[in-house]
Parts: structure tokens; sequence; C-alpha cells
């Protein structure tokens, strides 16, 4: 069985920890309504890539 012979210390675990941080999310600009959306996502008022997807407006 693997068991470690010294103690990570605790800037060597943060350093390894380093890449684990959340990414910022990406908005682009809603072609029909010019509202700031997530990209391939419908907008809120249910468009999508320019067409008309939903009936009803999506809640968020």
């Amino acid at each position: 069985m693997a068991v470690p012979k010294k103690k990570k210390s605790k800037s060597a675990r943060d350093m390894r920890r380093s890449h684990h941080s959340l990414d910022k999310t990406n908005v682009v600009e809603d072609k029909t309504s010019g509202e700031l959306k997530r990209p391939h996502h419908v907008s809120a008022d249910g468009y999508y890539n320019g067409r008309k997807v939903t009936k009803a407006k999506v809640n968020r």
C-alpha cells in the first residue's frame, strides 16, 4: 500500500492546486436583442442562433 514517507508542505499542496481555480464565464452579444448572454445558450427572448426556438419567454 502506498503511504507517503513525509508530509506534503502547504506550499507544495497549494502549488499543485494552482490550476483548480474557476475560469471566468464568457459572454457574447445576442444577434437579435443585443443583450449579453452565454454562448450556445438560448437568449431570454427565446432566440438561438438568430432563430426563434421557444414560444414562451425563458425565465431567469
